[in-house]
């Protein structure tokens, strides 16, 4: 999403000046996200300064979260995290995508998988909440069933309190879009997906984890605790694939980004 745009840190004045404009709006949420792009990245100068901001600005804030992944973690120590953790950041959104090598390489994502396994024991003894995005279909036809696998695989490993599905769109412009018009990439049909969504939550072991695939661009939309829901969510998904009904599945018209 931020191909176009070219990287930059953005002032602290600016930073606080949008602080300063949620005050005068009140108390509406005690939540507050810190948006465009991996602001994990920033320096920890520069993110404890934000979030003695928020904690001035905006005493009513309780969690304050942030995307994140190897990139921005990785270079941090878990006593760098908890700092943060203990100034109000308290959890991290995680674009994983796939615990499968091939897939993660194919997409560029940056991150392998040892590095990925170490992220969550890392955040989990900052304080830190881990809540995980995979991406259904993103390994293509090809690589279908080894990505659900594999992520099942992952997933189990760093056993995060949160996750979400989200089903892939090629969107016209990107990599993956020319990859589809070469021939290099096909995107697997709707119940080949939700058949990568049924493997990883029948192989995935988690303590507890808050488990959904309800994004606007899936088709089954799903919300469950795991192990708990997980012959109720699997019968749920077996009846759809047995029937073949496209009726079960949320309209295109419905569905986005």
């Amino acid at each position: 999403m931020y191909r176009d745009k070219k990287f930059s840190v953005k002032p602290w004045e600016l930073v606080e000046a949008d602080l300063r404009e949620a005050a005068r709006a009140g108390p509406v949420s005690d939540k507050l996200f810190l948006c465009d792009g991996d602001a994990l990245i920033l320096g920890m100068r520069r993110l404890m300064k934000i979030l003695e901001g928020i904690r001035k600005h905006l005493p009513w804030v309780r969690r304050v979260g942030s995307y994140g992944d190897t990139r921005s973690v990785g270079p941090k120590s878990v006593e760098d995290l908890r700092e943060l953790s203990d100034a109000g950041l308290k959890i991290i959104y995680h674009g994983m995508e796939s615990g499968d090598p091939e897939v993660l390489t194919r997409i560029d994502k940056g991150g392998t998988v040892p590095e990925i396994e170490a992220m969550g024991p890392k955040l989990a003894e900052a304080g830190m909440l881990h809540s995980v995005i995979i991406l259904l279909g993103i390994g293509g036809e090809s690589l279908s069933s080894t990505h659900a696998t594999h992520t099942a695989k992952l997933l189990s490993k760093i056993d995060p309190p949160f996750v979400g599905a989200l089903t892939t769109t090629v969107v016209p412009g990107t990599p993956l879009h020319s990859m589809q018009q070469r021939g290099d990439f096909r995107l697997p049909g709707k119940f080949q997906m939700l058949e990568e969504l049924r493997t990883i939550v029948a192989e995935s072991d988690f303590s507890k984890c808050r488990f959904s695939s309800n994004h606007a661009s899936n088709y089954l939309p799903i919300r469950s605790i795991l192990p708990r829901d997980k012959q109720e969510i699997l019968g749920i998904i077996d009846g759809v694939l047995a029937r073949r009904n496209e009726s079960d599945l949320k309209p295109e018209f419905l569905r986005g980004l």
